[in-house]
């Protein structure tokens, strides 16, 4: 999301952009959990392999860069929820 400035929008408009970041939040944590999935699937999957190769857990770390980018993400969206409260348009 783009930095707008939230205050000098319309109720309507508002509603527009609280629409967008409900579905947003809502595709973020099918994204977060999906890649939890193949962290788990891929840490079981070596913990049941008979060789046990180290290497194996640096292609694990891009799921876990991914979790933490979308992790980091909703922070950025706090100046549109504190607007919403403001409106009680929740």
């Amino acid at each position: 999301m783009e930095n707008k400035d939230y205050s000098t929008l319309t109720d309507a408009e508002l509603l527009v952009e609280k629409k967008k970041l409900k579905n947003a939040k809502i595709l973020h944590a099918a994204l977060i959990g999906f890649l939890a999935g193949i962290l788990i699937f891929g840490v079981v999957g070596w913990i049941l392999s008979p060789q046990k190769r180290l290497g194996f857990f640096i292609p694990m770390l891009i799921p876990i860069a991914f979790i933490y980018g979308l992790l980091k993400n909703p922070k950025t969206n706090q100046d549109l929820e504190n607007t919403l409260k403001e409106r009680n348009l929740n």
